[in-house]
């Protein structure tokens, strides 16, 4: 089992266990921190699960933002979510949309991405990212890259 905390679209947060995930998935099931009650969520109420290393984290780190000097891990990204939050970061794999980035016609069964953080010290691992709670999402060339 992982730690997550799975934040939904109407602003509640889910900390737990995952159970059930699968990026084709239509559900997502978390057993809450510290008690043996299950969430069974569907996908599209779902806006993105933050694979963690601790429950707590640190209140008072300030993730980095920024790529800087970080090695590359995949392609840079930017997401803006349709509640106004962003998220920069490495995709890992594919977006799971046809070129250009349509976001609302997705290819294949996925139901999202995975981001992978800028901050190699910050509380998450990784990021599922679902595509329903997506507004905008923006490809960042590197240095000498051109998309």
């Amino acid at each position: 089992m992982e730690k997550t905390v799975t934040r939904l679209v109407n602003g509640q947060t889910l900390k737990g266990d995952l159970l059930v995930f699968s990026p084709e998935g239509n559900e997502v099931v978390v057993k809450e921190r510290g008690t043996e009650r299950s969430h069974r969520v569907d996908i599209s109420d779902v806006k993105a699960v933050f694979f963690v290393k601790t429950f707590e984290g640190d209140n008072e780190y300030r993730e980095k933002k920024s790529y800087g000097l970080t090695k590359t891990k995949g392609q840079r990204i930017f997401v803006k979510f349709k509640d106004g939050e962003s998220l920069v970061g490495f995709l890992e794999g594919e977006v799971p949309w046809k070129k250009g980035f349509f976001l609302s016609k997705q290819d294949g069964g996925l139901k999202g991405f995975f981001l992978l953080p800028v901050d190699e010290d910050t509380n998450n691992d990784r990021v599922f990212v679902v595509s329903s709670s997506v507004e905008d999402l923006t490809i960042i060339p590197g240095r000498g890259e051109q998309i």
